[in-house]
């Protein structure tokens, strides 16, 4: 165990013949009693310092691995959120190619109806031009016919025939 100053300050010596002299002794102990009580605060205050210090890294050491673990969490979770959002723009992008083709293909198929639509169209407008023509050329030819003329001498007939009766 060691020394305290209180121990030296004790501290008996026997007396021997023409030993040291008694007051020398004594102011010598007393500083270095002086001497040892500062260099055991010291080591109190530096004890103490120490533990401080200790007590601080220990802290920001937990704090340096919270905060890499917090880090690697953010890192992973950023990972997360890309391939999810990567995952969602090409299940958008598929959806979107599907609903362009279903359009193109709709557009096409109305496209053919209309041609096929027009088609018929034409047909049946050279149908009823032609039966219209045939139809104008038939009323044609019975105006240019002798019917005409013997129908308008028959009404020039009863004419004559009512003029007469009349008159």
């Amino acid at each position: 165990m060691p020394l305290t100053p209180l121990d030296i300050h004790n501290k008996e010596f026997t007396r021997g013949f023409r030993g040291y002299d008694e007051d020398e002794v004594n102011e010598f102990l007393d500083q270095v009693i002086k001497d040892y009580e500062m260099v055991i605060r010291e080591k109190k205050e530096l004890f103490d310092r120490v533990n401080d210090l200790e007590e601080k890294l220990d802290h920001f050491s937990n704090l340096e691995n919270t905060l890499n673990k917090s880090i690697f969490v953010a890192q992973e979770t950023a990972e997360e959120v890309k391939r999810s959002a990567d995952k969602e723009a090409k299940l958008i992008i598929k959806e979107a190619e599907k609903n362009a083709d279903r359009i193109i293909n709709e557009s096409l198929a109305k496209s053919r109806k209309i041609a096929l639509e027009i088609e018929e169209l034409k047909k049946q407008s050279k149908v009823y031009r032609t039966r219209f023509k045939m139809l104008v050329e038939a009323q044609l030819e019975m105006l240019s016919g002798d019917e005409w003329d013997d129908l308008a001498r028959g009404v020039e007939e009863a004419d004559e025939a009512y003029e007469n009766a009349k008159g």
